[in-house]
């Protein structure tokens, strides 16, 4: 019995062993002087362009805001999503993802406001899809009352409040 334990844990130990990290064993050298040469041209790894695109974009893409308890895009509002479209629809973006995250004030309980947050974020993926943004490359979320921008107890803190924000990720 204490044979077939030993030998038991023997073999237990060589297979945790044997899955250790190994490195794998690719050849470098052939991609090597291709993206040396994208390197060197630019001075920036892909990593880099990347995100600076994100930041490019991210930097320019504004916030659409909504009235009191309603989730449709308001006419004046329209021109900020077609804006925000042509920005995700560029073709070095075709390959970036966008999250619609829809907010409210603080009027309302949190479940209304989190129901609210979704409608104003599927409504503008909606309007960013009609706008030729493709519908797969769009993920929705509502934060409800739980990220103001502004917490003063004015109305133009509220109107702040009641926002889709976008956020631009590889």
């Amino acid at each position: 019995m204490k044979k077939v334990v030993l030998a038991g844990a023997a073999i237990a130990a060589l297979i945790f062993s044997g899955c250790s990290s190994k490195n794998p064993e690719v050849d470098m050298s052939a991609n090597a002087s291709n993206s040396d040469m994208g390197s060197q041209s630019t001075g920036m790894s892909d990593a880099d362009r990347l995100n600076a695109l994100i930041s490019s974009i991210q930097g320019q893409v504004k916030n659409v805001y909504f009235d009191f308890d309603k989730f449709n895009i308001k006419a004046d509002q329209q021109g900020v999503v077609s804006q925000n479209a042509s920005l995700f629809n560029q073709s070095e973006a075709s390959s970036l993802s966008v999250k619609v995250e829809g907010n409210c004030d603080e009027w309302g309980t949190d479940e209304y406001n989190y129901a609210l947050g979704l409608k104003r974020a599927k409504s503008v993926k909606d309007a960013l899809v009609k706008n030729g943004v493709s519908a797969d490359r769009i993920a929705v979320v509502s934060y409800g009352e739980s990220n103001p921008v502004c917490t003063s107890k004015t109305k133009a803190c509220d109107a702040d409040n009641r926002r889709v924000e976008f956020k631009v990720l590889p």
